[in-house]
């Protein structure tokens, strides 16, 4: 699937860029990324000037570690299948299940099953409660 459901355990939800770095060095890394992007979401393709830079974090579940793998800038619509959650908070699930669809040219019912196993991972990950973090990627940008 080029476009994926990636929710966020609670123990991690204060653990982002924005909250870390200062205003200044976020919008270093986010007009970096925006800008090497050419206007083009660099899941889905679609040209916007309303690019939002994504943060790609991996998780060691052994050792309670979130990994900052990458910064891509996306449309807003992939945005908002990425985070899922915070999406249903907001009223908005058909529309992102709907670009979910059409970017992965999938049906209804994979949707679905993507969306369980994305869920499934989440309640394993929420069994953590107190994750560290490796930004050590930013060394690329300071």
């Amino acid at each position: 699937m080029k476009l994926n459901f990636e929710l966020i355990p609670a123990g991690c939800w204060k653990l982002n860029l924005r909250n870390i770095l200062t205003q200044k060095q976020w919008s270093v890394i986010k007009n970096h990324v925006k800008s090497k992007a050419n206007g083009k979401c660099v899941i889905c393709g679609n040209s916007t000037n309303r690019l939002e830079a994504h943060e790609v974090w991996d998780y060691d579940e052994e050792n309670g570690i979130i990994i900052l793998k990458d910064i891509i800038a996306i449309c807003k619509d992939c945005h908002e299948v990425i985070h899922i959650g915070r999406t249903s908070l907001k009223g908005d699930v058909i529309k992102a299940e709907n670009h979910y669809m059409m970017v992965n040219e999938c049906s209804y019912v994979e949707m679905r099953k993507q969306l369980g196993i994305a869920n499934e991972i989440n309640q394993r990950r929420n069994l953590i409660s107190d994750w560290q973090i490796d930004i050590s990627f930013l060394k690329n940008f300071f």
